[in-house]
């Protein structure tokens, strides 16, 4: 196997400047590894390195030769200009971390850019630097065919944008031999700054290039022909290609060698009226095709046969995919002997394994079928059972690549918790066909990861809205806590609304009581420690069904869900209705400002992360929203909590990464929210941690917003065991520290 390794230090204290990656080769069997390409070092910006053979191995390395990164200019050379002047429509979403001019672009191609090498890994000798494939470009991908003949290679060109992000500057994908001769062009892409913002648009021109897995060397592609606009009704709306690299290859050759390939056209394969997702390959008798359309939340998976391509291709499922309910299962892959992953038949029948959540008014209880494509009938071979969540994973009895997958001596990994037990891994074996005749050997024994939470309680509670949609939470207690004894707690409520097209599909369960209760670095479960109760996960579902837009009712179906959290845990007697709070990250952050300025009866504090507050500063959309500020500007005011500063009079706490990327979510968001708020007396703190993007990842910000995420509860809707070194303003004037907590 390969690896990358650091070329020098691990980046510690005192250690000296890291350098760029180097490929290593370790042998799993001996244990010894030993470097490769002697002093060439990998450029792992886009693409590092892909395995073309057993032996083989191309890799992106830097180019030979490579300078300084380009110098700053000392003054500006002149003013940014945008210019569009042609008047040309193009709406984009609020990106960020764009170039921003043309010595940005410099910077950006100096980092990207690599050279392609070969190296042989049982042949060339040690030192040998590789054996060079093309020239200096800024490679994204290099993909090899399954049979290690040809290789599929992409890479990113002038002219770059300052107003997309890299995935849509001009992109040329290519064809060549495994000794990089050219055979083809796929795709010259343009520059794309004119996608359609709404959801099922796509970049016009060949997209989901790859190879088939079921074969030694055929590409796949699909091609809108709706110009990549949802909008446009037409029929089909994307066609799936497929071409031969051998038969490409044999044209590139032919006569005077001019027409480099380029005269053979790409063979149908399939044809879709909805978006296409892709295909699941099989063999020449079977594959599985997907479309779907976010809309109406459809989607249809169909059979085709890749081998009788005149055939009509065959409806498999057409479902809601929002119905969790009705989820038929994913099927299984198999390995190849090509080190590829297939469809699994079953004992080389037209029957597939199909594994699935097993959602259920009771919880999910995953599942395995025996699934006949014929005639959809599904036999249950398979289904996990209280007390525990069990779910099966890989199969692992494919080792005999030419054998077909039976049931009988069926082997597939399971993991298996329960509320109190963390997951551990099992081999299974069937060796009939019920559950009842398998044989399992445990793999993994992890300890408890947080013994002294072990005891805490926890229920998946089920209530109503007011408009009798169902919702559902996960209640979490301290452990020994009896609401009898102890009276109610300070409870905190973290959440994250999501859309739905029907009452019944957001009313679905989509947890279970038996899920292991796993507790990152910032869970709110975290103050169960603490005495707190945490409400986690209820369920804020905004609904709008046939034409109607959700966000249009955003605010009433919010603080209706709110309403129903917390008169369900206050009713069971462990809730202090005084000391109630509300948070959330992201599209979290901005519904627990929402709440505080719309329902403020509810909750004593809140804790915003990473959220945008003023819609009128994503004008093209967000989250859901396909409508712009122009098309829906009461909608957008409406859900701006920036717009409702004035009536938020309980303590909200904002906290952001300084550098944050995530679309709509800059700095800026957290930064004039807060001195909204401060102009109108508001209670308000905003901490801005440096370097972090969206989430928070150094252990140095991670234990700060752990410490004012804690001091906020605490002094608002806790117990009031505060830090007496925790700085808050005081009078008139406003506290400022740049201080992180030890």
């Amino acid at each position: 196997m390969a690896v990358n390794c650091p070329s020098t230090a691990s980046g510690g204290t005192g250690d000296p400047p890291r350098g760029p990656l180097q490929l290593w080769i370790a042998d799993a069997t001996t244990g010894k590894a030993r470097p490769l390409l002697g002093n060439r070092r990998l450029n792992t910006v886009f693409s590092s390195y892909e395995w073309i053979d057993d032996n083989t191995i191309v890799a992106a390395v830097l180019p030979e030769g490579v300078s300084s990164p380009p110098a700053k200019p000392p003054v500006p050379l002149g003013p940014k200009i945008q210019d569009n002047s042609n008047g040309k429509k193009s709406q984009n979403r609020t990106w960020t971390d764009l170039l921003k001019d043309e010595y940005d672009g410099d910077v950006f191609e100096y980092y990207g850019a690599s050279e392609l090498v070969t190296v042989n890994v049982n042949e060339d000798a040690e030192g040998h630097e590789g054996t060079p494939l093309a020239p200096p470009r800024m490679y994204t991908e290099v993909s090899a065919s399954p049979a290690g003949e040809f290789i599929v290679a992409c890479w990113l060109a002038r002219p770059f944008s300052t107003a997309v992000p890299a995935g849509r500057f001009p992109v040329t994908i290519q064809l060549w031999t495994k000794r990089g001769n050219f055979v083809r062009e796929i795709a010259a892409l343009p520059l794309a700054e004119d996608i359609p913002i709404a959801f099922n648009s796509c970049r016009m021109g060949p997209r989901g290039v790859g190879w088939r897995d079921d074969r030694p060397a055929e590409l796949s592609w699909i091609e809108a022909q709706d110009g990549g606009d949802p909008d446009v009704s037409v029929s089909p709306r994307d066609i799936v290609y497929t071409l031969d690299a051998h038969a490409a290859a044999a044209a590139a050759t032919a006569g005077d060698g001019s027409s480099n390939g380029a005269d053979l056209a790409p063979s149908v394969l399939a044809t879709t009226d909805l978006r296409c997702g892709g295909v699941s390959w099989c063999d020449g008798d079977l594959a599985l095709l997907y479309e779907s359309w976010w809309k109406t939340r459809r989607s249809v998976v169909y059979t085709i046969a890749p081998d009788r391509r005149q055939e009509d291709k065959k409806v498999l499922f057409d479902r809601s995919y929002e119905d969790v309910y009705g989820d038929p299962g994913t099927p299984l892959s198999r390995r190849t002997s090509a080190s590829t992953y297939i469809l699994a038949k079953v004992d080389g029948k037209r029957q597939l394994l199909m594994v699935g959540t097993g959602a259920s008014p009771e919880g999910n209880k995953p599942f395995l079928d025996l699934l006949d494509i014929d005639t959809k009938e599904t036999t249950r071979l398979w289904q996990s059972s209280p007390p525990y969540l069990e779910s099966l994973g890989s199969i692992m009895s494919d080792n005999n690549h030419d054998a077909p997958i039976t049931l009988n001596g069926l082997k597939m990994l399971l993991s298996r918790e329960s509320a109190n037990e963390p997951p551990q891994t099992y081999l299974v074996e069937f060796s009939g066909t019920t559950a009842a005749d398998k044989t399992e050997k445990q793999i993994t024994n992890f300890p408890h990861p947080y013994p002294q939470l072990k005891d805490m309680q926890k229920e998946v509670l089920r209530y109503k809205r007011a408009d009798g949609v169902d919702l559902t939470g996960t209640l979490y207690l301290p452990p020994g806590y009896e609401a009898k004894r102890d009276g109610p707690l300070p409870t905190i409520l973290w959440a994250y609304p999501r859309e739905y097209k029907s009452r019944e599909a957001a009313g679905q369960m989509r947890r279970s009581p038996h899920q292991f209760s796993g507790i990152g670095s910032l869970s709110p479960t975290l103050w169960l420690a603490r005495g707190y109760a945490v409400l986690d996960g209820p369920g804020f579902p905004i609904i709008a069904e046939g034409t109607e837009e959700p966000n249009d009712t955003y605010v009433e179906q919010l603080t209706a869900s709110a309403e129903a959290a917390v008169k369900e845990l206050v009713s069971r007697g462990v809730t202090d209705p005084e000391r109630v709070s509300v948070g959330g990250h992201s599209y979290g952050a901005f519904m627990a400002a929402n709440l505080l300025a719309h329902c403020p009866h509810l909750f004593s504090a809140a804790i915003a992360r990473s959220g945008a507050y003023n819609r009128t500063l994503t004008p093209f959309g967000f989250q859901s929203e396909e409508r712009t500020l122009w098309q829906a500007p009461e909608t957008y005011i409406k859900m701006s909590p920036f717009m409702m500063a004035d009536r938020i009079t309980k303590p909200l706490l904002l906290i952001h990464g300084e550098e944050d990327n995530n679309t709509g979510t800059f700095p800026l968001q957290s930064e004039r929210f807060y001195n909204a708020l401060k102009g109108h007396g508001a209670p308000a703190r905003l901490v801005l941690l440096p370097h972090e993007g969206h989430g928070y990842r150094a252990r140095e910000s991670v234990l700060h917003t752990l410490y004012e995420q804690d001091q906020w509860l605490e002094t608002y809707a806790g117990y009031g065991r505060t830090d007496p070194d925790y700085v808050l303003a005081s009078g008139d004037a406003d506290s400022s520290t740049n201080s992180m907590s030890e």
